[in-house]
């Protein structure tokens, strides 16, 4: 098409058609795709490069836990023929290479701005465009605000009291410095040990002088068995692309690894024990994903296998006081997100590693020179924290989002984000969430979710022009007939029974204390078939304006 051909309205003119808001994995697919249309579309990056959380999180040890080729986009065979992925979960500076090879083959980079870091977006209802104000002092116009701010790109800080007043260095995971810290020979603390703190933990410990794990629960981890990719299976990969990505369709997670359809206690203990070995000496999250179909929906099941896991802990850890302090106790396996690992276990049996469990001897405040525990001061050169993230709304509470006749976004999710299909949510016309709240991205192996909600936003997109429509936004019944949806998705899985990002708790967050329905927990096929029939049906629940 023209240039300027899809331009959406000839009265009044905003400053582009498409405003995307994030220059990570799904930004990127997103601006593809609204340049094939033709349509005027420019990314806002508050970072300053492409990436995403690939930019943000250069901590030693990040990397895939999906496989490399499950994780790269489909779109393009020309882009899958010519690149090489050269471990099966490939570490954070090989994907960001990847997603900046995307963006110049591509030629995207000419339509982002960086450093450009979002703080208001305001509908302006007469006018049916949004009004982006960034920290620069810019503001922009669209017709159109389509998010792709990440769902673990809000990081939290624990409140400790005094993290001002350390005087070595210290940050949190996420915003690791870019220029290398020198970390051998020297005292190291990390505070968390969710799925970024084992990673740090497991890449560090044999480098650092000193280690020491402040840890308030443990996580059941499983042996991500990362390898090489040779020639011979770079070869085989790439004349697979299609059946390997086919199999992700297929499966609920959109991974290469499904559900066993077998119920435990139907297989013999012999023979389910022999499984579980096979399973825990297999790369990635069949551990998890490829389980015995009850496993995550049992809770007898879920014990079995979890006393499986815990044994493996035990057989792990020399020092058995150690090792029972890693065995989590106040959930199952799988029932939070699984960190993947590698030799994170056999880190603590290192002398120049120590556990501090701080359930028993509290932080009570950083120090100058280090940390104070409720039992001993402790002297450090570095302080990780490896705190999390404020999960999937954290990002869009940071916006200040106002939407038709001044409502706020931040208060109507409050209490648990209310959406339509995770990509829209009532009084906030032509907002688009690509990857927010109960969309399918959320639960998924992302990019494989990722392409399912930027595929069906583009054809929105043609929609609306092809109809002459200014506006879109979901019915008040159906975003609620979506939301009890996604309720009983949860009540299916015993995930709804442990407090994690996953259910929306967030201690380090005030108000994250109770259950907040986030994620959507039907499955990708399912949920990729909600979102086709919608569209066959004219956009049923949403109102055209």
């Amino acid at each position: 098409m023209a240039e300027g051909e899809r331009r959406m309205d000839e009265h009044v003119a905003p400053q582009h058609d498409v405003i995307i808001v994030g220059a990570g994995v799904c930004g990127i697919y997103q601006l593809y795709r609204l340049l094939e249309l033709g349509v005027d579309v420019t990314v806002l990056e508050a970072g300053g490069d492409v990436g995403g959380t690939w930019y943000w999180n250069r901590y030693p040890g990040a990397r895939f836990d999906s496989e490399s080729y499950t994780y790269g986009y489909s779109f393009s065979k020309e882009l899958l023929d010519e690149w090489d992925w050269s471990e099966h979960f490939a570490g954070q500076p090989e994907t960001l290479r990847y997603l900046n090879h995307v963006v110049d083959k591509f030629d995207l980079r000419p339509h982002m701005q960086f450093d450009c870091k979002v703080r208001a977006a305001t509908f302006d209802n007469e006018a049916r465009y949004w009004r982006v104000a960034l920290e620069d002092g810019r503001a922009l116009t669209s017709r159109l605000l389509l998010t792709a701010i990440g769902m673990l790109s809000a990081p939290t800080m624990r409140t400790i009291e005094g993290v001002d007043d350390f005087e070595g260095v210290s940050f949190h995971t996420y915003n690791w410095p870019a220029e290398p810290i020198e970390l051998e020979g020297k005292k190291v603390a990390v505070i968390g040990t969710g799925a970024t703190g084992v990673q740090v933990i497991s890449e560090s410990a044999d480098k650092v002088g000193e280690l020491t794990v402040f840890q308030r629960r443990p996580n059941w981890c499983a042996p991500l068995h990362n390898s090489p990719i040779d020639d011979e299976a770079q070869a085989r990969i790439k004349a697979s692309y299609d059946q390997i990505f086919e199999r992700c369709r297929q499966t609920p997670g959109g991974f290469i690894h499904g559900p066993d359809r077998r119920k435990l206690f139907e297989v013999p203990e012999e023979e389910r024990l022999a499984f579980w070995e096979e399973l825990y000496a297999s790369p990635g999250f069949g551990v998890w994903l490829g389980n015995f179909r009850d496993v995550l929906m049992d809770e007898d099941a879920n014990a079995e296998f979890t006393s499986f896991i815990a044994d493996k802990i035990r057989g792990r850890v020399h020092d058995p006081v150690v090792a029972e302090k890693l065995v989590p106790k106040d959930h199952g396996f799988g029932t939070r997100r699984v960190p993947m690992e590698t030799r994170y276990y056999e880190a603590y049996n290192r002398d120049n590693v120590d556990l501090v469990d701080i359930n028993e001897t509290p932080i009570e405040r950083v120090t100058p020179t280090g940390l104070r525990t409720s039992g001993r001061d402790y002297e450090f050169d570095v302080i990780v924290y490896a705190t999390g993230f404020d999960a999937v709304t954290g990002a869009f509470d940071r916006i200040e989002f106002t939407g038709a006749n001044g409502a706020s976004l931040r208060d109507k999710w409050r209490d648990g984000p209310a959406t339509y299909l995770g990509m829209q949510t009532a009084g906030f016309p032509n907002l688009i969430t690509l990857a927010g709240p109960q969309g399918g991205s959320v639960s998924t192996n992302f990019p494989r979710g990722i392409e399912d909600a930027v595929d069906w936003a583009t054809e929105l997109v043609t929609y609306l022009h092809d109809h002459g429509y200014r506006s879109v936004e979901p019915t008040p019944e159906a975003e609620e007939e979506w939301t009890e949806h996604v309720k009983e998705m949860y009540a299916l899985l015993l995930l709804s029974k442990a407090k994690s990002w996953f259910t929306g708790y967030n201690s380090n967050v005030e108000g994250h204390d109770k259950p907040r329905y986030l994620i959507y927990n039907g499955g990708a096929p399912r949920y990729r078939k909600r979102l086709a029939e919608v569209a066959a049906n004219d956009y049923e629940g949403f109102v055209f304006g």
